[in-house]
């Protein structure tokens, strides 16, 4: 089983094209970025050459979107295979993914589904983690999903899920409090009993995003600021799980730098510390 590494205490941003140039012409007051991983697992190209030259500067996370790790139809080979590459080159701080799944039957949804909680999908997620640690040689990230319909049947929280899966293959958590918020909304569940239930020493991040409303439901569209309510939960969570990565993460409607920054300096402000 692969050692988790140690925590990282520091604070960083999502790195999208808008901002390339400000982070290639200038130093900005971040610990670290985060990528999207397939946006640079093709070798060449502008972004894979920005990739290279911010990464002499800061830490590194790969945050993948398409493992899923929950499909019964196991692992893609060869998108592990691409990932390991840029992993070998980028030597980055984490390797992250979601605890959901998008692939069946040579049927790519491109979104992130939700798992049920049960036993038989905890032994397919496993299984799948297990494979891809194996390949990439290191223990990874996954982060809690939102999710808009939860499965009958539950033999379990999904809090309780997310620690049975770091028991039993060594990863760690990717904690999104957007999503802890969005997730509980939608079901009615407390998002403080979420926080209170997670194991603290799985943590090794945390997400900060914005959300919106949709007809019926909360969508999770980092599209927006961090709200008071996700703030308040980040509060209490940092509370628990101490001093790890913690990031602003923004997908559309991407604001000026400054504006993001802004908004890092009050997670900052919130756990105590300073730029």
């Amino acid at each position: 089983m692969p050692v988790l590494s140690q925590p990282f205490a520091g604070y960083g941003l999502g790195l999208r094209k808008e901002h390339y140039q400000d982070f290639l012409e200038a130093e900005v007051p971040v610990d670290f970025v985060e990528v999207i991983s397939e946006n640079f697992m093709v070798d060449g190209g502008r972004p894979r050459h920005v990739l290279r030259e911010v990464r002499g500067r800061y830490p590194v996370v790969l945050h993948g979107v398409s493992m899923s790790v929950g499909s019964s139809d196991g692992l893609d080979r060869s998108y592990l295979q691409r990932l390991k590459a840029l992993v070998d080159e980028i030597e980055p701080l984490f390797v992250s993914d979601h605890l959901s799944w998008s692939r069946v039957g040579g049927f790519n949804s491109h979104d992130l589904l939700p798992l049920p909680y049960t036993e038989e999908a905890l032994d397919i997620v496993c299984s799948n983690i297990a494979m891809a640690q194996d390949v990439l040689g290191r223990a990874m990230l996954f982060e809690n999903p939102s999710s808009y319909l939860a499965f009958p049947g539950a033999a379990m929280t999904e809090w309780e899920f997310l620690g049975a899966m770091c028991d039993r293959t060594g990863c760690g958590l990717l904690l999104d409090v957007n999503n802890i918020y969005v997730s509980a909304t939608n079901h009615g569940f407390d998002a403080q009993a979420f926080v209170e239930g997670i194991a603290a020493a799985h943590v090794r991040q945390i997400h900060l995003a914005g959300h919106s409303q949709g007809r019926d439901l909360l969508i999770d569209t980092h599209d927006s600021e961090v709200c008071e309510a996700v703030w308040q939960l980040y509060a209490r969570v940092r509370s628990r799980v101490g001093a790890v990565a913690t990031m602003i993460e923004r997908d559309d409607n991407i604001p000026p730098l400054a504006e993001l920054l802004g908004e890092l300096a009050i997670a900052r402000a919130m756990a105590g510390d300073q730029a």
